[in-house]
């Protein structure tokens, strides 16, 4: 039986010990827990589980691999449970601090091919193909904070707050639901190495957003899924929720989408804007198959979100202009200005997989593929 006592900075350290003989403190100071996190089967939903390791890992290839049971994740059948985790990207961990870890995975299945909802590896391929292009991408993504009821934080409990339009970048406990945990939030990203950019109050009451970017071919995925895990634990911390559904509140309310920013090298260079308006044209031609790719159900939630009102496009149409945040496809006035820089796609929803996003742009954008459906590559 082990027993704890506490120490400075909250620290617990062990101090005796069933054992007969007394542990070795700076032995036991040596080991360091990585958190495995992995998306699972629902494609929105993340795991985690911890695992100590003897030493500090530095780069991807010191963490081993590891299984989880997979019928207990919407991922397999209880008869053939076991599931691999492949350790792909590697973060600080903001909660436990260093020298311990955040891990984020792949998930395989039995056979060792990619799980349905391991969307990852076929974009890590993409990005792959495209790397002398230097894709950049910046997402931002939006959510709502709810309490455990699913009520929305800081909601009057038998009705509605005042209507919108105090809420947007607003300041004051009137306007403003959630603002410690989403300064937590900044905070936390920020130490784990996560290139969160910046955030900000949205429009509808208890709704905010962050931005990650700029981040360069599969680091955007990694960092996003990422800031959301972070999101989820400093929330459970807390004692509220974060909602990434695309219309989490029906009627006169905006709904939450995932923004995506996207260049390539050319687009950033003088003369830019005509690759920007050469991919856009790509895009205006592809449309179904974006929409398909931008939420888990394959446009059905943004369906909910995507109306035309409420700075959003209509899902069926595709648009696009200079500032019009009623498009599809939104060209910055700065990029106007300047014949040069990136284009927002404003289609995504929240509950996006971004890995699977940033895919589709390089497919329509850089692969110029044609059609409703996305090519094979082998």
């Amino acid at each position: 039986m082990f027993g704890w006592r506490e120490r400075a900075g909250s620290r617990l350290v062990l101090i005796t010990t069933s054992c007969s003989s007394t542990p070795n403190i700076r032995n036991l100071r040596d080991k360091v827990q990585a958190m495995y996190i992995w998306v699972d089967g629902s494609g929105e939903g993340l795991r985690c589980k911890t695992r100590t390791l003897d030493s500090e890992p530095k780069t991807i290839q010191d963490l081993p691999e590891w299984n989880f049971d997979g019928s207990s994740t919407y991922q397999s059948e209880g008869s053939n449970s076991d599931m691999y985790l492949v350790p792909a990207a590697m973060f600080r961990d903001p909660f436990r601090k260093d020298p311990n870890k955040l891990v984020l995975c792949e998930v395989l299945k039995y056979n060792r091919k990619p799980a349905e909802t391991n969307l990852r590896r076929m974009c890590e391929k993409i990005m792959t193909m495209v790397d002398t292009q230097h894709p950049w991408f910046g997402m931002e993504q939006e959510y709502t904070l709810l309490g455990v009821d699913g009520h929305p934080f800081g909601w009057p409990s038998n009705g509605f707050p005042g209507p919108q339009g105090p809420y947007y970048c607003g300041v004051g406990a009137d306007k403003a639901y959630g603002r410690d945990v989403v300064e937590a939030h900044y905070r936390a990203c920020l130490y784990a190495g996560v290139q969160i950019c910046g955030t900000n109050a949205e429009v509808m009451p208890a709704q905010w957003e962050f931005q990650v970017g700029p981040c360069e071919g599969i680091n955007m995925g990694d960092h996003l899924w990422i800031a959301r895990f972070i999101l989820h634990r400093v929330c459970e911390d807390f004692g509220v929720v974060a909602s990434f559904d695309p219309k989490p509140i029906p009627g006169n309310w905006n709904g939450a989408g995932c923004h995506t920013n996207f260049s390539t090298k050319e687009m950033r260079e003088d003369g830019g804007l005509k690759i920007i308006e050469d991919s856009i044209e790509r895009l205006s031609k592809r449309h179904m198959y974006h929409i398909r790719a931008y939420d888990p159900k394959g446009g059905l939630d943004n369906a909910r979100r995507l109306t035309g009102h409420h700075e959003t496009s209509n899902i069926g149409e595709f648009s696009a202009g200079v500032a019009n945040r009623g498009a599809s496809i939104r060209i910055p006035r700065t990029v106007g200005q300047e014949k040069k820089g990136y284009f927002e796609d404003r289609r995504p929803s929240a509950n996006c997989d971004p890995y699977i996003v940033t895919e589709a742009l390089i497919r329509t954008c850089l692969l110029k593929e044609e059609g409703e459906e996305p090519a094979e590559y082998k």
